[in-house]
């Protein structure tokens, strides 16, 4: 009795391979080119790398880079999702979520910052000269020379010790220090 046998083992790799390639033209007739369920997974960590690394895009590509691996994960639970669909869930799921929840996550995580103290205001300096209401003067402040203007209704004595109000320009505004 003799044999045949007509279903042919196919090893697992080519079984894929034979897949992959019948899907690829299948799509590439339709028009489209879907990205695979890894790329959106790369993408997104690549992304969420960047902003947590090398970036500060006040946490903009945070939510960017978790909507492509949300894809990816979807991609990969349903691979015969078409290319248009990959894309608008991408695209929603990035809006969506920068818009509900970006505000409170990074203030939550960053906090607020405090404010800077930027110059000389409120620190007290010792004039050569007496100096008028309105009148200016050079200074010594700090290891720069300044231009100092009496920004009160009284006369500052020479040697006088004066307190800085505000900074305009490069110009101190004085006023006695009490």
């Amino acid at each position: 009795m003799r044999s045949c046998s007509c279903i042919r083992s196919v090893a697992p790799h080519e079984l894929f391979y034979t897949l992959s390639i019948t899907t690829a033209a299948a799509e590439k007739a339709r028009g489209g080119s879907r990205v695979s369920w890894w790329a959106w997974v790369i993408g997104g960590a690549v992304l969420l790398g960047a902003e947590l690394a090398f970036v500060d895009a006040q946490f903009y590509l945070v939510f960017v880079g978790s909507a492509a691996i949300l894809v990816g994960v979807i991609v990969a639970a349903t691979p015969w999702l078409a290319a248009w669909a990959q894309w608008a869930v991408f695209a929603a799921l990035a809006i969506v979520s920068m818009v509900t929840f970006r505000s409170r996550v990074y203030e939550r995580l960053r906090g607020r910052t405090p404010p800077v103290r930027t110059g000389p205001a409120n620190e007290v300096l010792t004039l050569p000269a007496s100096l008028a209401p309105g009148e200016t003067c050079q200074a010594e402040h700090g290891g720069t020379f300044w231009t100092v203007r009496n920004d009160s209704d009284t006369t500052i004595p020479s040697g006088g010790r004066a307190r800085i109000s505000r900074v305009h320009g490069l110009t101190l505004l004085v006023r006695p220090d009490a």
